[in-house]
């Protein structure tokens, strides 16, 4: 029995410690945001936040996060949008969508580290960030940034 805290909830999970969190989040948990892309941390479709950083969930066993917690994209807004889905939304960002939670959640994190971060800042944490890039099958990497540039301008107003 693994116990965690998943978008501000306390969960117990009875499966195997060494089951990536990524399934145990989707199938014992009914958890879908994140999705699965190449199960080798490798495109950033599984990004979840385990104790606010961003971690790739098809390489992270759930053991590992035992009593840490956990945020998908489900639990980013608690108490509705956050302003980073806000800005994609206004801005428009998804095509296909099957990448966005994992950008969102990843620029969530630039942002709390970096509240104004610039055009390299964004695309360092996108293209080459961590241990590899978010990729994005549709291309929509320059309305990313420009979602990113927008929920910055929001968090600078105060309007959170």
């Amino acid at each position: 029995m693994t116990s965690l805290i998943v978008n501000g909830e306390k969960r117990e999970i009875d499966t195997p410690s060494d089951k990536p969190l990524l399934w145990a989040l989707r199938e014992d948990l009914n958890i879908t945001g994140p999705k699965f892309g190449c199960g080798v941390a490798a495109c950033g479709a599984c990004t979840v936040h385990v104790d606010g950083e961003a971690v790739r969930s098809c390489s992270v066993p759930l053991g590992d996060v035992a009593g840490k917690s956990v945020i998908t994209i489900e639990g980013l807004g608690q108490t509705g949008l956050h302003v980073v889905q806000r800005a994609w939304i206004e801005q428009q960002v998804p095509l296909c969508g099957f990448c966005q939670s994992g950008m969102m959640i990843k620029a969530t994190e630039l942002l709390e580290h970096k509240p104004n971060p610039t055009d390299a800042e964004i695309s360092e944490a996108f293209t080459t960030g961590g241990v590899s890039p978010h990729l994005c099958r549709c291309g929509t990497y320059i309305a990313i940034r420009d979602a990113v540039r927008h929920a910055s301008k929001l968090m600078a107003e105060g309007d959170v």
